[in-house]
C-alpha cells in the first residue's frame, strides 16, 4: 500500500485534504509557510509573538477560504503566496492601527529600517512606502539645522570634515549633532 504523500501537491486530493482537515496536510502547510511570515513581521517592527498571532489569523483565513471555495489554489506557489499576502495585509493593518503606534517604544527604533525581503513581492513595497512616507514626513518637520546637516551628509554625500567646516564646528561636535538629528528624525517618524 502506498503511503499518503503529505507534501503539498496541489491537486484535487490536496484541496479535499484541506477541506477535510487532514492533520498532516494542514501541519505541513502551516510549518512550511511560517518562517517567511515570521521574517516579514520581525523585519517590520514586530515581535515573534505578533508574528505567531498574525500567522494564525492568516492561516485560518486561507483554510476557511479553501473550505468555502472562495480560493481555489492552482499551484503550490499560489497557496503559499496567498497565505503570505493575507499575513502581510494583516500585519499592515496592525502597523496602521492607532493602538500599535501608541505602543512603540524607543527600544524598537533599531527595527525602523528599510530592508530588502527575500522573495520581494509588490506587497512588500507597501510596507516600505509606508515607512518611507513616515520618514519623509518626519524630515519635513525636522528643524532647518538638522535638515541641512542630514541633507549634506546623506543626499549630497559631503564629508564630515566639509560639513564641520560649513557649520563652523569641530568634527566630533558635527558627528554628535548628526547623531542627535538622526535620533530626532526617528522619534518624529515613529510618531507619524
Amino acid at each position: 500500500m502506498q503511503e499518503k504523500n503529505p507534501t503539498l501537491s496541489l491537486n484535487d486530493s490536496f484541496i479535499e485534504a484541506v477541506k477535510n482537515n487532514d492533520p498532516q496536510v494542514l501541519k505541513n502547510l502551516y510549518v512550511n509557510n511560517y518562517p517567511k511570515i515570521e521574517i516579514l513581521v520581525l523585519r517590520n517592527s514586530g515581535s515573534k509573538d505578533q508574528a505567531k498571532d498574525i500567522y494564525q489569523d492568516a492561516f485560518l483565513a486561507v483554510w476557511q477560504n479553501i473550505k468555502q471555495d472562495k480560493f481555489i489554489p492552482k499551484s503550490e506557489s499560489s497557496i503559499n503566496g496567498y497565505l503570505y499576502t493575507i499575513a502581510k495585509n494583516k500585519w499592515l493593518d496592525v502597523l496602521r492601527s492607532s493602538g500599535y503606534k501608541k505602543t512603540i517604544v524607543a527600544s524598537q527604533l533599531g527595527h525602523f529600517e528599510i530592508k530588502d525581503e527575500e522573495n520581494n513581492d509588490i506587497d512588500d513595497d507597501i510596507l516600505k512606502d509606508k515607512r518611507l512616507e513616515d520618514v519623509m514626513l518626519a524630515f519635513k518637520n525636522l528643524g532647518e539645522a538638522c535638515k541641512s546637516l542630514l541633507r549634506m551628509f546623506y543626499f549630497e554625500k559631503k564629508s564630515m570634515k566639509f560639513i564641520a567646516e560649513e557649520l563652523a564646528l569641530d568634527s566630533a561636535s558635527t558627528r554628535n549633532k548628526k547623531y542627535r538629528c538622526m535620533q530626532k528624525l526617528k522619534s518624529l517618524a515613529l510618531k507619524n
